[in-house]
């Protein structure tokens, strides 16, 4: 079976490669070819995290070569679609490439149909805001990681869904040693990873922090950050990679991860909690979306709505090595049921075979 991936970045790309890339070498022990073709250059993601202005010329130089690679799609049994073939473009152009195409799998891990039907644009609104409901209708299959976002290809008219999480490699996170690392290094540390446009959500705790650092109950850690977050708290930071990112949250006491409370962020998947548990780490994190399926209010962590809350779960955290230890081992095991790879592959290469099926239509 052949498979085109047509994903919106390379692994560099965090969507791309958690809902992508790192299923590749299961898929090809499975016996399934896939040809990779992601639409945007590495360039232009280290123009969006470090704020520059993103080249329009490699833009279009990215997008045509995408119109070029389609037509080469009827040599493949499938594509796989990250969200849309041609993002801020009308569902004209993809219902054009896609006239005589196989069928696809087009794959959501947030609510991008957002940036258009709540656009603060009128015309972004009437001319892309029902794009991705038309994409979802006319999908095989639309694979998505939590319910907000099958809630939303149902309404769209989509003909067969799937709620696949986003899961680690357990073989990248072993369990931590059950030894505190708080104790050799003094304070226990509060833990942050994201991206340079993710971090605005560390200033809906900067008092809780604030608090616990003053009064020194605790020490910040933040990886992925800019240096403009918590800029007024001391904090170690540390650049994001890849190779080094479950090393600094091994290093972790207590993970969190705040939230606004808006449509886009509940259809984010909870990411950065996954890590933390599969590390052992227990979190704490924003009652919103998948963060209340994720987290088990005194079972694997505690979820926190105003910053009294916040406090009181980080403080609790902080002063109990024992509670840490206990809520970070379930945290593991939950990752181990729900969020690993191994487990999330096989039902993975089944849904993409059965997606190629003529009986599909």
């Amino acid at each position: 079976m052949r498979i085109l991936l047509l994903s919106r970045y390379s692994p560099r790309g965090p969507s791309s490669r958690l809902r992508h890339y790192q299923f590749l070498p299961a898929l090809a022990e499975a016996g399934l070819t896939v040809t990779v073709a992601p639409l945007l250059p590495d360039s232009y993601l280290e123009a969006l995290y470090t704020g520059q202005t993103r080249p329009p010329r490699s833009i279009a130089a990215a997008y045509a070569a995408r119109i070029r690679q389609m037509a080469t799609a009827r040599n493949f049994d499938l594509l796989w679609i990250e969200k849309e073939l041609l993002p801020w473009f009308p569902y004209g152009a993809e219902r054009w490439i896609l006239e005589s195409a196989p069928p696809y799998v087009v794959d959501f891990d947030d609510a991008w149909f957002h940036h258009y039907d709540r656009s603060r644009w009128p015309l972004v609104r009437r001319i892309l805001g029902g794009k991705l409901d038309r994409v979802m209708q006319h999908a095989a299959l639309v694979a998505v990681g939590n319910d907000y976002l099958a809630k939303r290809a149902e309404s769209a008219g989509a003909r067969s869904i799937a709620i696949l999480p986003t899961v680690v490699d357990l073989a990248r996170y072993p369990a931590c040693s059950p030894i505190d690392l708080s104790q050799a290094a003094g304070l226990p540390t509060v833990g942050w990873i994201g991206s340079p446009i993710t971090d605005h959500y560390l200033n809906l705790v900067e008092e809780p922090l604030r608090r616990m650092v003053t009064r020194d109950e605790a020490r910040i850690s933040l990886v992925g950050a800019t240096s403009a977050a918590l800029s007024g708290l001391p904090a170690e930071r540390h650049e994001w990679r890849e190779e080094t990112e479950t090393s600094h949250i091994a290093l972790f006491d207590i993970g969190i991860m705040p939230l606004a409370d808006t449509p886009w962020e509940r259809g984010k998947c909870g990411y950065k909690l996954i890590q933390y548990m599969a590390c052992g780490k227990p979190v704490v994190a924003s009652p919103v979306g998948v963060n209340r399926d994720i987290v088990e209010h005194g079972v694997n962590g505690f979820l926190a709505e105003t910053p009294e809350e916040w406090t009181g779960a980080l403080c609790r955290l902080a002063a109990d090595p024992d509670l840490r230890r206990r809520l970070g081992a379930a945290g593991r095991a939950k990752v181990e049921r729900h969020y690993s790879l191994a487990g999330a592959a096989p039902r993975l290469i089944e849904l993409l075979r059965a997606a190629a099926l003529p009986s599909v239509f």
